[in-house]
C-alpha cells in the first residue's frame, strides 16, 4: 500500500502526532510519501525516514498512491483536494484543527484510523467541486473548489449589484456585500454563517446566499447543480474580490464570471461511525436541547 501525508505545518506538541502517524504506517510496511516542507520542520529518526519519499507538486502522486492523509484541519483537506485533482485519490481528515467539520477523525483515533485504512474498512463520500470559468485567468490552474465560489466588495467599499443568471436567464439582481454559491460541502460554512441552508452532500445542488442584502425579502435560494451561474457586476469601486474556497483574487469589474459543477469529485474517507447527522449534532450541536 503506498499513502501520502500532508500538512500546512503544525505546533511542535502536534508534531509527535504526526510521528506517531507516521511510526504506525511504517509498522504496516506501508510506502509514504510525505509532503516536503514538512520534513524540514519536523526532525524525524534516520531509521524513519529511510521508509519516506518526499512529495511536493500533485505529479508527484502517481496511480499507485492509494490516500492522501490530511493533517491539520478543514482548510488542509481544502489544500489537499488542490493536490490531488482529478487523481480520484481519497483523503483522510486528522483534525488538529478547531471544528473539524471535514477532518473529522481526532489525533487520538490515529491508530485505528490506519489499521482501517490497511484493511480497507472504511467509506468513502463522493463530494461535489464547483468550477469557475472566467475570461481572465483566475485560480491558476486550480479552477475549483470543494466548499464554495463567492464574490465581494473589497474592503470598505459600497455595497456592490450582482447581476445573476441561471442559464443565460436572469435571476436576480442582489444589492449586497457579496453572494456565495455553496456546494453541499460547503452549505455547512460560510453559507451557514450567513444564514445560507445546510443541504445533503448528495443533494446535487448549489446553494446562492447574499451576504449582507439590502433588502427585507432577498433569501438562499438553492438550484440543481446542474445550471451554470453567470454574473455581472456593477459598483462604485472598479475592482471586487472573487475567492474560491480560501484563495481569493482581485478582479476588475468588467470581468465575465460563470460557476458550474466540476467534471470530477472529492472523495473524502470516513470512519463507519461518523456519519453526515452525527456530525452536524457534535460539530455543530444541531439540535441540543439543555432540557434534556
Amino acid at each position: 500500500m503506498k499513502v501520502a501525508v500532508y500538512s500546512r505545518g503544525l505546533d511542535i506538541e502536534q508534531g509527535n502526532s504526526l510521528q506517531i502517524l507516521l511510526e504506525e504506517l511504517v509498522k504496516y510496511e506501508v510506502k509514504i510519501l510525505v509532503y516536503r516542507p514538512l520534513l524540514g520542520i519536523y526532525p524525524l529518526p534516520a531509521s524513519m525516514l529511510e521508509h519516506i519519499t518526499p512529495f511536493q507538486v500533485p505529479d508527484d502522486l502517481d496511480n499507485e498512491v492509494e490516500c492522501l492523509i490530511s493533517v491539520g484541519g478543514d482548510g488542509t483537506i481544502l489544500d489537499a483536494v488542490t493536490l490531488v485533482r482529478d487523481k480520484n485519490i481519497p483523503i483522510l481528515g486528522i483534525n488538529f484543527g478547531r471544528l473539524g467539520f471535514l477532518a473529522s477523525i481526532s489525533p487520538d483515533e490515529l491508530s485505528s484510523a490506519v489499521d482501517a485504512l490497511v484493511n480497507r474498512t472504511y467509506l468513502v463520500d463522493k463530494r461535489s467541486l464547483i468550477h469557475v470559468d472566467s475570461n481572465q485567468s483566475l485560480f491558476g490552474d486550480v479552477p475549483f473548489g470543494l466548499n464554495e465560489f463567492a464574490i465581494h466588495k473589497r474592503d470598505t467599499a459600497p455595497m456592490i449589484k450582482i447581476h445573476t443568471y441561471l442559464n443565460g436567464e436572469f435571476l436576480n439582481t442582489y444589492w449586497a456585500d457579496g453572494l456565495i454559491v455553496s456546494t453541499p460541502t460547503g452549505s455547512t460554512g460560510y453559507n451557514m454563517s450567513c444564514n445560507g441552508p445546510i443541504i445533503f452532500p448528495e443533494s446535487s445542488s448549489f446553494v446562492i446566499t447574499p451576504v449582507a442584502p439590502h433588502n427585507l425579502n432577498v433569501r438562499s435560494i438553492v438550484v440543481s447543480d446542474n445550471n451554470v451561474i453567470s454574473f455581472e457586476i456593477e459598483g462604485r469601486s472598479e475592482q471586487f474580490i472573487c475567492a474560491l474556497d480560501a484563495r481569493r483574487e482581485i478582479v476588475d469589474k468588467s470581468v465575465q464570471l460563470a460557476v458550474k459543477k466540476e467534471k470530477f469529485c472529492a472523495s473524502l474517507i470516513r470512519l463507519n461511525e461518523n456519519s453526515f447527522l452525527s456530525t452536524l449534532r457534535t460539530k455543530l450541536t444541531w439540535g441540543l436541547d439543555k432540557r434534556n
